[in-house]
């Protein structure tokens, strides 16, 4: 086949075995007959049959220069059948993907934890907890080696403030937790996308990070009245009134396992007893919540959903937790 070398055309061919490129032949060995004899002075180059990529000796160990073959990975939980022509890995726990051979793009989906929802206090009300940052891309290099995967953990709720999701990371990517949800003299922490702010004192919602995420919104100045929405992958939160409680701001979608999938939404802003309360965001958000001890929704599990914002009541309630994040990457079998 013809491919551009130095602004040229070069033919690289397979002859006997070897590998050649305008008259250089590279000495074809296997990984094992490499590692069993091959000259090592530095700068030695051979054709790797195992791993169909050019390497050469740095000194101190086989550098992979050009891979001619796909690309191979294993890691995570790994399928094959749910997208034709496409291997994927799906990560919902710390782990590598580790490129055994192959070279080119691959594409990936990266998302970090949710944020928790604000707890509540008598009518102060808990804005709903920012979604998780979101990155995705389809041409992230890649040739052997190891990528180290991070999936964040969701926002944990709490009576007063919860805490901020976590960050999700895939080699030098890094996705940024979604930011908690307003409580009582707290505004609403910002974050992959920002948490909503508390209802009662007008609180402002956090912001979200360039990218990856929306801010939160604004909750009502009105003593037990609705507390802002926690923005989401795809929208901001709303702002909350004083009949509804902000709702959660949208995910966004994403077909890198073959089925279009949304993830990534706020979760709800809390409001008081009787009333509207926030309504969760698409993709994995916590539904807001009213009345006495009524808890905030939990975000959905590896969506990187927001958690959903406390009631009001005599009785303290808690925020929703955050939803934990995912990571997936894909790439073409052939």
């Amino acid at each position: 086949m013809g491919i551009q070398i130095n602004g040229t055309n070069d033919t690289i061919s397979a002859a006997d075995g070897s590998l050649e490129v305008s008259g250089f032949t590279f000495e074809n060995k296997t990984t094992a007959q490499r590692n069993a004899g091959v000259s090592t002075a530095t700068g030695a180059v051979i054709y790797n049959s195992t791993s169909q990529s050019v390497e050469v000796w740095s000194g101190s160990r086989w550098v992979n220069v050009v891979s001619t073959g796909p690309i191979s990975a294993t890691g995570g939980t790994q399928d094959t059948t749910s997208r034709s022509g496409y291997k994927i890995h799906t990560f919902t726990s710390p782990g590598n993907l580790e490129v055994t051979s192959g070279a080119g793009d691959i594409e990936y989906l990266v998302i970090a934890g949710g944020g928790a929802g604000g707890g509540s206090v008598s009518s102060n009300l808990g804005g709903g907890g920012g979604a998780g940052g979101y990155r995705t891309s389809t041409s992230f290099s890649v040739t052997p080696g190891s990528y180290t995967v991070t999936v964040g953990a969701g926002g944990a709720g709490a009576s007063g403030a919860g805490t901020s999701g976590s960050d999700s990371v895939f080699g030098t990517i890094t996705s940024v937790g979604g930011g908690r949800g307003a409580s009582p003299a707290l505004d609403g922490a910002d974050g992959g996308s920002g948490g909503g702010g508390q209802g009662g004192n007008g609180g402002s919602g956090g912001t979200g990070t360039a990218g990856q995420g929306n801010p939160g919104g604004t909750g009502s100045a009105t003593n037990g009245y609705g507390a802002g929405g926690g923005g989401g992958a795809g929208t901001s939160g709303s702002n909350g009134t004083t009949s509804v409680g902000g709702a959660g701001g949208s995910g966004s979608a994403s077909s890198i396992t073959g089925t279009s999938v949304t993830r990534g939404g706020g979760g709800g802003g809390g409001i008081n007893n009787n009333l509207t309360p926030g309504a969760p965001g698409p993709g994995g958000g916590g539904e807001g919540r009213s009345g006495s001890a009524s808890a905030g929704g939990n975000g959905t599990a590896n969506t990187g959903g927001g958690g959903g914002g406390a009631g009001y009541g005599p009785t303290t309630n808690s925020g929703g937790n955050g939803g934990a994040g995912i990571v997936i990457v894909a790439y073409p079998t052939s």
